[in-house]
């Protein structure tokens, strides 16, 4: 039996002899290289945490003391020392989840997908146990340097310094990266930390010096202590967070785990809240994760795990398309910025950064700053394109509706990952954007279709001046294109009925266009006049689509957002302002968290596939 297969909980953990643990954390990377290339996951990350995690549950008692991992995609490890070892169905229907799971084990508590987030809850859950009598219970929040970008994680620090008592312990696991490098000044502040020795060995040193050469022994000594302050602002630089009025422990080697465990006790020892600052290596132990300068180990698909390389031969994505598009757009356009909160790559600016590094902001994990931020480039001069992942616009929703709406700002969001994205589940479907944008005033939201249509609706994005557009498009490999019949207004046709009168407006929205055709051919198998639309611009509601709406004895939107209050909800609100009675069915996500699965096992469950839309309209039909 293993060292692993031993492993069921954090009893077994702190069981385990020192002289053994470098053995363990050997035999975890082994599994996640090996288990992980199967699946697909995050593996970057949590190859980095090993020796982290191993040290964090042999120095606290989980579930006694409750572990807040930020981000939560590097929490594999800790899935692995608290006994779920069934890696088989990862982030696959009725599998492990990719993010820590109050369902799956009581050593979890957060599903802390959205970063930033961990200081925030462990501050109230430390809190919570103070006002409880339970000072015994200690809180463990582990964030990476990446997130500490986020404003929200300051917010949480200015007040969880100003308690002296509070039993809660902030580890900083800092690999210099999130998705790629991270950048900014907390960045430079954490590089000099690593490349720093710190003031107390400068003044250790001084001692030593002193013990030497007693004859300037009482000066020197003097001298020492009287610019110490000044000393300490030079050479350790950690007074920014001791000066907050946290305790502040490392740098500490995260692979020295003996170490770490040290570090930790020190920590769990001082009673009031402890900064302890950790240096790891993404990717450690595994060489295509460790020299890889995109970061494409950040989260795999199916992978060869002697080489790193995809089994799959994935084609054309959505994301592909839009990165194409923003490089053309930028050699026509002088004025044109993209924007990104630290997903240069996910979201596809990569390229267009490479080629105009000078007009391209990556603010970090920071989306209001980046929304208000663009509403300032916007006031400039400037079209300002802020790209980040449709799950992620939530956290920006008033900066979109105060500061970009408000202003009647020319600013572009390009939302990644729209609608249901399937293996990471509740936190990542980006299923909430139709719904918010629907209650912004002015904005312009366009949901392409197919790959063609991406370019189409960036470059007519752009072109607004005056307002906040939207651009929204799913994960994955591009739809084969999807050819117009004939245009109406800025609406297209995409399927016409022989003859009669039409029965069915279907307006399939975006990606769900392909879905709203294959649901048409199967009613006008069976006789029904179905006509399919695409609005292009689903917000505001064209008239166009209206006018259609008079001719049709019904309609229905599918979307692939949340149906209350998307776009068939507005679509509703246009035909009874513009006095067209006629019945409205909407196809949308439910109003409630889905959970992890393929897309396609994810659409199906909650009835937006061809068929099940087709039975719907067939049921109303008669």
């Amino acid at each position: 039996m293993s060292l692993l297969e031993r492993i069921d909980g954090p009893r077994d953990l702190k069981a385990l002899p020192a002289a053994q643990v470098p053995a363990l954390a050997a035999e975890v990377r082994d599994f996640l290289v090996e288990r992980v290339s199967r699946t697909g996951g995050h593996l970057g990350p949590n190859l980095g945490v090993v020796e982290l995690t191993i040290a964090l549950h042999r120095v606290f008692d989980s579930p006694q003391d409750t572990l807040v991992f930020d981000t939560g995609h590097q929490s594999y490890v800790h899935k692995l020392l608290t006994g779920r070892r069934d890696f088989s169905a990862l982030r696959k229907e009725g599998g492990l989840s990719g993010y820590p799971s109050r369902t799956e084990s009581e050593h979890d508590v957060v599903e802390n997908s959205h970063a930033s987030t961990s200081l925030s809850w462990a501050h109230g859950i430390a809190s919570g146990r103070v006002v409880r009598g339970e000072r015994g219970r200690h809180t463990v929040a582990v964030i990476g340097d990446g997130a500490l970008t986020g404003g929200m994680a300051w917010e949480a620090i200015n007040n969880i310094a100003a308690e002296e008592d509070l039993p809660l312990v902030i580890v900083v696991n800092d690999n210099e990266r999130s998705y790629a490098p991270t950048r900014g000044g907390l960045a430079d502040h954490l590089a000099t930390l690593r490349t720093t020795r710190g003031y107390e060995r400068f003044l250790d040193w001084g001692k030593s010096t002193i013990s030497r050469t007693p004859y300037v022994g009482g000066a020197m000594y003097e001298t020492l202590h009287g610019v110490k302050k000044g000393i300490k602002d030079i050479v350790a630089p950690q007074g920014m967070f001791e000066d907050l009025g946290l305790k502040y422990v490392g740098p500490i080697d995260g692979h020295d785990e003996p170490a770490v465990e040290a570090a930790l006790r020190k920590a769990r020892s001082f009673g009031g809240p402890v900064l302890v600052h950790v240096i790891t290596q993404k990717g450690r132990g595994y060489q295509p994760a460790v020299e890889d300068e995109g970061d494409q180990f950040h989260a795999v698909g199916v992978i060869n795990p002697e080489t790193g390389l995809p089994l799959e031969i994935a084609g054309r994505s959505w994301t592909d398309e839009f990165a194409d598009t923003m490089v053309q757009l930028g050699e026509e356009r002088e004025d044109l910025v993209a924007i990104t909160a630290a997903m240069m790559i996910p979201v596809g600016l990569k390229p267009f950064c490479d080629r105009f590094p000078e007009r391209t902001f990556d603010v970090g994990i920071a989306e209001q700053h980046a929304l208000t931020m663009a509403a300032g480039l916007a006031f400039s001069g400037l079209h300002p394109v802020v790209a980040v992942y449709a799950t992620f616009l939530n956290r920006a929703f008033d900066q979109l509706l105060m500061d970009c709406a408000l202003h009647k700002a020319g600013v572009t969001v390009v939302l990644d990952r729209s609608g249901v994205t399937g293996p990471d589940g509740a936190s990542h479907h980006g299923m909430w954007d139709l719904t918010l944008g629907g209650v912004v005033p002015g904005l312009h939201l366009a949901a392409p279709r197919d790959g063609q249509q991406v370019a189409r609706a960036v470059r007519e994005a752009v072109a607004i001046d005056d307002a906040p557009s939207v651009v929204r498009f799913p994960k994955g490999t591009v739809a084969e294109p999807v050819s117009t019949v004939r245009e109406v207004g800025g609406v297209d046709v995409l399927a016409e009925p022989d003859d009669g009168e039409v029965e069915v407006l279907l307006v399939g929205v975006g990606s769900m266009a392909a879905s709203a055709l294959t649901a048409a051919e199967k009613l006008g198998a069976e006789g029904h006049r179905v006509r399919v639309v695409d609005p292009v611009w689903a917000l505001p509601v064209p008239e166009a689509l209206v006018g259609l709406a008079r001719t049709a004895r019904r309609v229905a939107v599918v979307e692939d957002g949340v149906v209350v209050g998307g776009i068939g909800a507005q679509v509703t609100q246009a035909l009874r302002e513009a006095e067209v009675d006629v019945p409205v069915d909407l196809f949308g996500l439910p109003k409630r968290f889905l959970d992890h699965g393929s897309r396609g096992q994810v659409l199906d469950a909650v009835g937006l596939t061809p068929d099940a839309v087709a039975d719907r309209l067939r049921a109303h039909l008669g």
